[in-house]
């Protein structure tokens, strides 16, 4: 290349590999230079490259090179240093530069600050040859992209009802990791396609299992996967497959007649049964009942959320942006600049947090009234006395007279006498015919209105 006296990077795209699909303006820019750096020699299109330049590769970086994040960043760094040469460099990477080149983003991100211009020659790339050797069209089908190296921090980036490709297969390790992954959204023999040397004379396509992925040769940095979609039903490990079966439980024609019938308020019994069955596991340490009962629990947030769509009131969208929306709004201290001394601090910052997003609305109101009686007495009293509106406690003698009026036993102050009280109490009352949940809810209404009542008397005064 001429000597303009600028700093110049160009990135040229080599194609899949085989020499006949590198583009016009390719062999056009890579004849009209001096010298061509290529990230590495290791691609069939280098034999078939046009003569005339002095071509050299930074291969001897990936034999020295502690990580592929490592070669990348000495790649980079010299990359540059050799473009801020008079004549610029010409720098020449397998398929097309903007499919999975990391050097290349690097390159490209660094380069302005640099005062270095860039230009991106394209290349037939990777998906180009896979869409001609498997014949599917990537944008009528969904075609979903990952890089192999990507999963190890990151195994949340499949979605099984869409058709994947998988690159940078380079070798079993990769494949393994990749096996992994898929193993968490894929049934063991769901089938995987290998394709090697895509795009090149060589080509060659072997049928397999996620299972079985790891277990043959010949990974190399020609290998890439093809992983079929799932069918929505058979989709049980991701939540678009539990969407898709309460879905089908509701659909007009082919649905369940039970599940089509119900409706917000006939499924709010099944919504507090499941609730507690899940804290009943909890409570007795069992992992894999747990997991049931929260995926019973989670049918029932899911089939509430298809009854409001099926109504118009709302989607499960709505349900998720609801709560992560909330979650960021009342963590300041981690998804903003607050900084916090300890847990003490972050829950006073949720408090007021609340207090602010509430406004004007009555203090317990979203306190809900289906609460068990004891559990809602404890929720009321609580944010009553945080707010300094709780009413004064009764005198403890009125609290022993009434349990002496019922009862001849003393009371003490262990935690077991009075939950052995409280359970006596509600045993008195049911033999006198008493509904103690009952009464304790007129009791509840009676605080409340306290409440209100003070909470009302100090917007007035101030």
């Amino acid at each position: 290349m001429a000597d303009t006296g600028t700093h110049t990077l160009t990135v040229v795209g080599l194609g899949p590999g085989d020499p006949s699909l590198l583009t016009q303006q390719a062999r056009d820019i890579l004849a009209a230079a001096d010298e061509v750096w290529l990230r590495t020699a290791r691609h069939p299109t280098v034999a078939g490259l046009p003569p005339g330049p002095r071509y050299q590769s930074f291969d001897e970086i990936y034999e020295s090179g502690a990580s592929f994040e490592d070669v990348y960043r000495q790649i980079v760094a010299r990359a540059l240093e050799l473009a801020s040469r008079p004549g610029g460099l010409v720098y020449a990477v397998p398929g097309h530069p903007l499919f999975g080149e990391a050097t290349v983003r690097a390159l490209l991100d660094r380069a302005p600050a640099e005062g270095i211009s860039t230009a991106v020659v394209p290349g037939i790339s990777f998906l180009d040859s896979a869409a001609v050797a498997l014949a599917f069209d990537p944008l009528a089908d969904g075609v979903l992209l990952l890089d192999a190296l990507a999963f190890a921090p990151h195994r949340r980036l499949l979605v099984p009802e869409r058709p994947t490709i998988v690159a940078q297969v380079y070798d079993r390790r990769a494949a393994s990791q990749t096996k992994l992954a898929l193993l968490e959204s894929y049934p063991p023999q769901h089938a995987v396609r290998v394709l090697r040397a895509s795009g090149t004379a060589d080509a060659q396509i072997a049928d397999t299992t996620v299972e079985e992925l790891d277990r043959t040769d010949g990974f190399d940095h020609l290998t890439l996967l093809y992983v079929p979609p799932l069918p929505p039903l058979e989709d049980v490990r991701s939540f678009e497959g539990v969407r898709a079966v309460v879905a089908r439980l509701r659909a007009p024609e082919g649905g369940c007649p039970w599940d089509l019938e119900q409706t917000h308020e006939t499924l709010r019994r099944y919504l507090l049964e499941e609730a507690y069955e899940a804290v009943d596991a909890l409570d007795a340490g069992e992992p894999k009942r747990l997991a049931e009962e929260l995926g019973d629990l989670l049918m029932q947030i899911v089939l509430h959320a298809q009854v409001a769509e099926d109504n118009g009131e709302f989607v499960v969208e709505d349900v998720f942006a609801s709560i992560a929306t909330k979650l960021i709004r009342r963590h300041p201290h981690v998804f903003g600049d607050l900084q916090v001394a300890g847990s003490d601090e972050v829950l006073r910052n949720w408090e007021t947090l609340k207090q602010n997003e509430r406004g004007d609305e009555p203090l317990l109101d979203h306190v809900p009234k289906a609460m068990p009686a004891l559990l809602q007495a404890q929720s009321v009293q609580s944010r009553a006395a945080k707010a300094g509106l709780a009413p004064p406690p009764p005198d403890p003698s009125a609290v022993i007279a009434a349990l002496d009026a019922l009862s001849d036993d003393g009371v003490t102050s262990s935690p077991e006498r009075l939950g052995e009280l409280l359970m006596g109490i509600v045993a008195l009352a049911r033999d006198r015919g008493f509904d103690a949940e009952e009464a304790l809810r007129h009791a509840i209404g009676r605080y409340r209105a306290q409440v209100a009542d003070a909470e009302s008397a100090r917007r007035t005064a101030g």
